[in-house]
């Protein structure tokens, strides 16, 4: 005993406790208050004898990494809370960038008209998961804070937005701090049921590694990283949940709350409505299960099943009737998830296109595997290096391997010789420590990863930062860990100290100029230039952004970059640049060329059909819509195109039957109700037609136009004194309104000669 390191002091905090339990010399000082449900100590210790309070060995380890005075929990994750937000704080008045458009300002799910159980049937980004274009991607409360976010503001504001991105993750960082020492220090409550924490420097390392990782950037800087920051945040619940089912214990064995396993289950349903990596909190609740709770030792089962031990059949979890019930449990619950979201989908998965995820188109198996494989690699390159980091790694930004001869193939060599070593250490130590913190290490690092990583199904990305999110734990628990055998086995301490320090400010900059990056549109997608030159989807961005402030010429240079690896939504705006410049000709076999390369294309058919329109095409341009509606059936501007231009043509039996199509299949859209309006009135039919523009104008009471024509009916109608209001009321909210002013003198006049009339 004289040889050991002397253990740090620590003081155990609490109404049950208040005893200080030091370690001078090695020795322990044995406390009768305390209760073990992990494998701190040998397994057949009776609950009754008296148990040893032991820092954990890694805690030991990082004396000279981090000072000797352990802060005290709150105080540590008051730190870690401060950290996370100085590296993000900077994102708060960022705008909406990229994917923010479509799931948020363009997202009829936020607005007040649209029913709340229509979040329950819309996949994330508004559409129906029925509709034949649905990205599937299921997250209605999600959906559901955007939708609170957009009613507190009291509109599209990002600041709001942005301002829970970053609590979120500041919350989740805290509790990092409770699952990194479960994970370092093992799973031990006093007798009143208060968790010890055994491993409160390392906890704390690790939680700072967490929460100043610049790949969380785009989680927290990019608003519709929020699915993974509640599909985190829940996940994380639903472990230390499941932690709490382990409270009690009595001389026969472990305890277990059925209670607790269930909110276990139901948290992770929940981060399974948030994002749908939430489910596998289950795997991991059981691979926690049976290695920290039924003290499972793979090594020793394959010993004996290979020398074909007899002693085999007695090993006690198989008979464990606690652990296969809870079991049980996890499993069920999964299965109805499943059930459950594949029920919820309605048709087939998602179809993606090859310049999505090339490799999951590839006919080899061997180059399947490979770049799949390569892509990993690619990930966990992220995790160490996070210094190139891209908005999107797809459209040609990583070439498909195609032959061993690649370089690249060595990327996947040091991948799984990593692994490897990893998983060996994990099975074959005889340190039972260094087993369950490598092996719950490797089980954060790879089971959330897994539906992201295309063994399953197909994925529509390549390299996704996002998904990392929840993986980047285990990578905090093994970089911790390493710290820790470093500092044992070195001498050079201080070195070891400023190497930490060093990755903590490096990765604290890094997130504080990559939020830079992400505060605009403009910002982010330049950035992208450097890091992904050959990923398409990158210039079609900033050709878009160079379109939409006029540079036409600018912006068909990148469009034509685009174009090169068959990508549909660059040929669409290719086309929308030509049209503008009147190339027309041009401009019609660039949508051609972008639905020939993406046959369900809603959104081109509906561009093709305003060409057809410029040309004075009629019937060419209500094909084209007809289609983008048939694709899409909730297209409103089609349906709406395809009123007007009915209209205008003189065909209002045609236009009214159209109207009234559109309206059966979306019956709260205010603007089909005011094109449908205004045919009705053409028609005289003045009382059906003011019933859809009064609707029209509740559902959108600051439409000029609205009140506008609804004057222009009145006019018509013969009820000035409504149409005089309603004319006043379409002036006030634009004073400029084309034709307006006009009618309103015009019913003047006739009001004057009314009354010149009558005296």
């Amino acid at each position: 005993m004289a040889n050991e390191r002397p253990l740090p002091p620590t003081q155990l905090r609490g109404s049950e406790s208040g005893r200080e339990f030091s370690h001078p010399g090695g020795r322990c000082r044995p406390c009768s208050g305390l209760l073990q449900i992990s494998d701190q100590h040998n397994a057949g210790v009776s609950f009754s004898e008296p148990t040893f309070f032991k820092m954990a060995e890694v805690d030991i380890n990082l004396d000279h990494v981090i000072p000797t005075t352990i802060l005290p929990t709150y105080w540590a994750k008051l730190l870690v809370a401060f950290v996370s937000f100085v590296c993000f704080a900077h994102s708060y008045d960022g705008d909406f960038v990229f994917d923010d458009s479509e799931a948020i300002v363009n997202n009829k799910d936020l607005r007040a008209e649209t029913p709340l159980g229509d979040l329950w049937q819309h996949d994330f980004w508004g559409s129906k998961l029925s509709s034949n274009t649905s990205h599937k991607s299921y997250r209605p409360l999600t959906v559901l804070t955007f939708r609170i976010n957009y009613y507190l503001s009291g509109g599209f504001y990002p600041v709001s937005f942005h301002i829970v991105n970053i609590l979120l993750h500041c919350s989740i960082s805290v509790l990092m701090v409770d699952v990194f020492s479960i994970l370092f220090g093992g799973l031990q409550y006093t007798s009143k049921g208060r968790r010890l924490n055994l491993a409160p420097k390392s906890s704390l390392l690790a939680a700072l590694f967490f929460a100043v990782h610049p790949v969380h950037t785009e989680c927290v800087a990019g608003i519709v990283g929020r699915a993974d920051l509640l599909g985190a945040l829940f996940f994380l619940l639903s472990f230390l949940g499941y932690c709490q089912a382990f409270r009690e214990s009595n001389k026969e064995g472990t305890q277990f709350s059925t209670f607790w396993v269930l909110l276990s289950i139901l948290l992770s349903a929940v981060a399974m409505l948030c994002k749908e990596q939430g489910i596998t909190v289950l795997g991991f609740n059981a691979v926690f299960d049976a290695l920290v709770i039924g003290k499972l030792n793979i090594l020793e089962i394959v010993q004996k099943i290979l020398h074909k031990d007899k002693s085999l059949e007695n090993i006690g979890w198989l008979k464990n009737g606690s652990l296969l019930f809870r079991m049980t449990l996890l499993f069920s619950g999964g299965a109805t998830m499943l059930y459950m979201r594949w029920r919820i989908m309605g048709t087939g998965p998602p179809a993606f296109t090859e310049v999505d995820n090339p490799a999951s188109f590839a006919d080899s198996i061997f180059v399947r595997a490979i770049n799949y494989n390569y892509y990993y690699s690619l990930n966990a390159w992220l995790l160490l290096c996070p210094w190139w980091l891209c908005f999107d790694w797809s459209m040609g930004c990583i070439p498909l391997i195609k032959s061993v001869s690649d370089w690249r193939i060595i990327a996947l060599a040091a991948l799984w010789f990593c692994l490897i070593g990893l998983i060996c250490q994990a099975l074959c130590s005889e340190d039972i420590h260094k087993r369950r913190i490598l092996t719950l290490g490797l089980g954060f690092l790879i089971i959330p990863f897994l539906p992201a990583s295309n063994l399953f199904f197909r994925v529509g990305f390549v390299v996704a930062e996002r998904v990392i999110y929840l993986p980047s734990i285990g990578y905090c628990v093994l970089l911790t860990y390493g710290f820790g055998i470093l500092s044992k086995h070195t001498k050079k301490k201080k070195l070891i100290a400023a190497t930490v320090l060093g990755i903590l400010l490096i990765n604290m900059v890094r997130c504080i100029t990559r939020c830079n990056q992400w505060r605009n549109e403009d910002l982010l997608f330049k950035s992208a230039l450097s890091v992904c030159p050959l990923n398409a989807k990158v210039h079609y961005n900033v050709g878009k952004n160079l379109a939409d402030k006029g540079d036409q010429s600018a912006a068909i240079r990148y469009y034509r970059e685009a174009v090169r690896p068959d990508f549909a939504a660059a040929w669409m705006n290719l086309g929308i640049v030509q049209n503008s410049l009147r190339r027309f000709g041009e401009a019609e076999q660039s949508y051609w060329t972008a639905i020939k390369y993406r046959r369900k294309y809603p959104d081109c058919y509906y561009n093709l059909g305003r060409l057809y329109a410029d040309l004075n095409r009629p019937l060419d341009a209500l094909n084209a819509w007809r289609n983008a509606t048939f694709l899409k059936p909730e297209h409103t501007l089609a349906w709406n195109n395809m009123i007007i231009l009915l209209d205008n043509t003189g065909n209002l039996a045609q236009a009214e039957a159209v109207g009234r199509e559109a309206l059966e299949l979306i019956p709260n859209d205010h603007s089909i109700m005011f094109s449908l309006a205004n045919v009705l009135g053409k028609s005289q039919k003045y009382k059906e037609s003011e019933a859809l523009f009064l609707k029209a104008i509740k559902a959108n009471p600051n439409a000029a136009s609205y009140h506008g024509n609804l004057a222009v009916l009145y006019h018509r109608w013969g009820n000035f004194d409504l149409a005089k209001k309603y004319y006043e009321v379409s002036l006030k909210l634009d004073p400029l309104a084309p034709g307006t002013k006009e009618n309103y003198n015009l019913l003047k006049r006739k009001l004057e000669q009314l009354q010149t009339n009558s005296v």
